[in-house]
């Protein structure tokens, strides 16, 4: 990590002797000082220059220490105060650590403990620094992206069952954005600041997943030459987040609803018991009630899990969402592969609107990076996804063979007006019907053309 770069620093402190020691020495370390004689004036130089750390003296004549740090703090509750007083007080600097002082210095200073201080402060902001651009860029990562109304209801039942403690599941399909609503629910709820555990169980070998889940002991099987926390340890107070649940054996299943109805377990090999405080989210692209009469998954754990269930809807089913998805991925996708910001043609990202998607989101996402990968222009032309555009459509997700067959006829005529470069005379003559009536086609279907 870079050393800490300069910092402005109030000094208060009503003898002057000490405002000019400490000014001389924290200007000779490049920093600029700023200083006040009493806490009337430290207020009022920090409302019109707010410092990056305070040296603030306890006992002044007027408004001390104490009373300058608690109008100070409610002002501003990020700024690094460092307490000084000649008069050693152990419930003074208790009661100013409470206060949100960040350390206390005895008078006579040390000015070689006062810089280590300053330093460490510092070091500490920059560091508070990092985690906030860390944790903003993350949270943007997993950023539910939309404004359609079935986006919307999502973000609305997201928040309403994140204040809960009741479990969650979240049915929908493979791409369509269920890690997301789990991290969302995480996120929102009191437990935000306590682990985020995930288990993909349908990507861990069977014999493998108890001890992924429960942990295990030193001895408890061949390869297990040390003890090993599970993910239900690990996330203790926290979310465990078991993905792809539908895939899950029934014999682990049963273990798992044991957990949820004792918060107890045992390690794989161990006697001792464990108790845990967890909430969980389960997720899956499985009919659930359709495993179950197939025998495969247990009817009791599915109520239990079933406590709040919130339905991911396809990309197909919000696609007033895609331009917005679109410029989201274009920003994102350029700053990670250290390009300039792309953007598509509006004959692009109608042909991204008429496709129906069915990898869903991830799908999308793989398409935009692929854009950005293999297309130098900053504009993408429709001319770059011609591979794209003869993907096929999965028309099972329609509920009427009418909704079906509209989709399927308006794929159909627009990759033909596509191919024929937008020429409905031609466009008419390759589909053998009339010019008026593909025209009347293109209006009815909803078909934007250049």
């Amino acid at each position: 990590m870079a050393g800490p770069t300069k910092a402005t620093i109030l000094i208060v402190d009503d003898e002057e002797s000490i405002l000019d020691t400490l000014s001389s020495i924290l200007e000779d370390e490049g920093h600029d000082v700023i200083t006040a004689s009493s806490g009337e004036s430290a207020i009022s130089k920090f409302i019109e220059n707010p410092p990056d750390i305070i040296l603030l003296d306890v006992w002044m004549p007027g408004i001390d220490g104490i009373e300058t740090l608690k109008s100070i703090r409610e002002k501003n509750r990020d700024v690094c105060v460092i307490m000084i007083s000649g008069h050693s007080n152990i419930d003074t600097a208790v009661q100013a650590i409470r206060l949100g002082a960040y350390d206390f210095l005895e008078k006579p200073l040390s000015l070689d403990k006062v810089l280590i201080l300053i330093r460490r402060a510092l070091e500490m902001q920059m560091l508070e620094k990092e985690n906030m651009a860390l944790r903003t860029s993350m949270a943007r990562n997993w950023e539910i992206v939309g404004e359609s109304p079935e986006i919307n209801e999502l973000k609305d039942k997201i928040m309403k069952a994140a204040i809960s403690q009741g479990r969650v599941i979240i049915l929908g399909e493979s791409g369509s954005g269920k890690e997301l609503v789990a991290r969302a629910l995480h996120n929102a709820s009191q437990r935000r600041d306590k682990n985020f555990i995930e288990v993909n169980c349908a990507a861990i070998p069977h014999e493998l997943i108890e001890s992924e889940l429960f942990g295990h002991e030193k001895g408890s099987f061949t390869s297990a030459f040390e003890s090993k926390k599970g993910k239900f340890e690990l996330a203790d107070e926290g979310t465990l987040f078991l993905d792809e649940i539908g895939d899950m054996s029934l014999a682990t299943q049963a273990k798992v609803l044991r957990v949820i109805e004792t918060q107890e377990f045992q390690r794989v090999g161990g006697s001792k018991k464990i108790k845990v405080d967890v909430r969980i989210i389960a997720a899956t692209n499985k009919d659930l009630e359709e495993e179950i009469q197939k025998a495969t998954f247990r009817e009791d754990l599915y109520f239990r899990l079933n406590v709040i269930p919130i339905y991911v809807p396809p990309l197909r089913e919000r696609k007033d969402d895609i331009p917005r998805l679109v410029d989201y991925f274009l920003i994102n996708l350029s700053q990670q592969y250290g390009q300039k910001s792309k953007k598509v043609s509006k004959t692009t990202l109608r042909a991204l609107m008429d496709y129906n998607w069915p990898g869903n989101v991830r799908e999308l996402k793989n398409t935009i990076e692929r854009f950005v990968i293999m297309n130098p222009a900053e504009v993408i032309d429709v001319k770059a996804i011609q591979p794209f555009k003869g993907a096929k459509s999965d028309y099972s997700g329609y509920k009427t063979l009418r909704d079906a067959r509209e989709q399927f006829e308006k794929d159909f005529i627009l990759k033909k007006l596509q191919g024929n470069n937008w020429n409905v005379s031609k466009t008419a003559e390759a589909l053998e019907i009339e010019r008026s009536n593909l025209h009347r086609k293109i209006k009815s279907l909803g078909i934007e053309t250049p």
